[in-house]
């Protein structure tokens, strides 16, 4: 198959990891040849119940024996979209409406639409070393122009700020439609905000009438230990953007926002924002089934358990630090070098790590919340002793 892989299969990089898929079941990967690979990754934290889960199965099964696609979003009463919108929005704390969309892409490319349709506002604030999806829209606020610059122009009106730089919130306005953040950033290394950064930024937006819109596509669905990564830091944003872990393995996103902003859309224009797929029954199904998984069982309140757990088992000199929060963890190596080492040499010995989109000395360890204790100690031996080899 490896031949096939290359000559038919678009490319997203040189060197891909090339396994030959067979099944996967929980916290494994297995290959054709029969290898088993304990997943650190989790696809890159979008099977967050792990793979195969029962449940989700069950669901998707259940719903597919009744009905596939039936109509455009928005049009029919389907009971997976509305029990899938209902769980969301019972995660907040004020009233909200949830439109589902296919991907975590999609997501923010309609928060972009729906802040400057509430505001009037065209200017969106956006953080260098930022990362929010690969569309057009989603580009254009995402802060490393050496992804960008093969692809210009992007849409206008985007300027950026640092990070966690308390200085450069002034450059939030009365022209600023909204700021879009990661609560953690993810591609710049698992960048958590510090003093109170996001409560700071809310209350800049709230003096200018911009709105924040905060990106949970990795964040959020338990993976840092509460439902949303935002509860960690005492704010509700205006906007939320999810995806990834919130199908359980099946391609789905999400953009969440106050039932007043949301009904703009459906008027001044009709359909303005429209979707033929999103909110698909089947993936809804999986949606519903995630969740409740996640907020029936212990799973969230073991994450910090899981979290200190990598950290006691994760100390060696090559390690620098570990950046991240809950299961959204990222161990700083020394070098570029050494962490492409450190993958290679982990997948020969059957753990499956991967990198990050712009901290290249970083290893990726986002595993599903399903992890045991047991496997999270193998996966962190297995690095070590590769550490220690190298």
């Amino acid at each position: 198959m490896t031949d096939d892989f290359f000559k038919y299969q678009a490319q997203t990089s040189p060197y891909p990891l090339g396994i030959e898929i067979e099944k996967a079941k929980g916290s494994y990967i297995y290959d054709t040849k029969g290898k088993a690979y304990l997943d650190f990754v989790a696809g890159v934290s979008a099977n967050s119940s792990g793979h195969n889960h029962p449940a989700v199965n069950k669901a998707v099964v259940e719903q597919i024996k009744l009905h596939s696609h039936v109509m455009v979003y928005g049009e029919f009463i389907q009971k997976p979209q509305l029990e899938l919108c209902k769980l969301l929005a019972n995660t907040f704390k004020k009233d909200v409406a949830v439109y589902l969309t296919n991907s975590g892409t999609e997501a923010t490319e309609g928060a972009i639409k729906l802040a400057k349709r509430a505001t009037n506002r065209y200017e969106i604030v956006s953080a260098k070393m930022s990362y929010h999806g690969n569309t057009q829209g989603a580009m254009s606020v995402s802060g490393v122009e050496k992804q960008h610059m093969a692809f210009r122009p992007l849409i206008p009106g985007v300027k950026f700020i640092e990070y966690n730089n308390e200085l450069d919130l002034n450059q939030i306005n009365t022209s600023t439609a909204a700021v879009i953040l990661e609560t953690i950033q993810g591609g710049a290394g698992f960048i958590v905000p510090e003093n109170n950064y996001l409560k700071k930024v809310k209350s800049r937006c709230e003096e200018v009438g911009a709105l924040l819109i905060l990106d949970e596509i990795q964040t959020g669905i338990g993976r840092t230990g509460k439902f949303w990564g935002f509860q960690n830091y005492g704010i509700e944003p205006d906007i939320v953007i999810s995806g990834k872990g919130l199908g359980g393995g099946m391609p789905i996103g999400a953009f969440i926002a106050s039932q007043e902003n949301m009904a703009l859309l459906k008027e001044n224009p009709t359909l303005g924002h429209i979707t033929t797929f999103g909110g698909h029954p089947v993936i809804a199904a999986a949606g519903v089934a995630t969740i409740t998984e996640i907020v029936s069982s212990s799973l969230m309140v073991d994450i910090i358990k899981k979290e200190q757990l990598i950290r006691a088992h994760l100390k060696h000199p090559k390690i620098k630090e570990i950046r991240g929060k809950g299961l959204m963890l990222a161990a700083i190596l020394e070098d570029q070098k050494l962490t492409e080492k450190v993958v290679k040499k982990c997948l020969e010995k059957g753990l499956i790590l991967f990198f990050l989109l712009f901290e290249k000395k970083a290893l990726r360890i986002t595993p599903p919340l399903t992890i045991s204790d047991k496997e999270i100690k193998k996966g962190c031996s297995i690095i070590i002793d590769v550490l220690d080899q190298l």
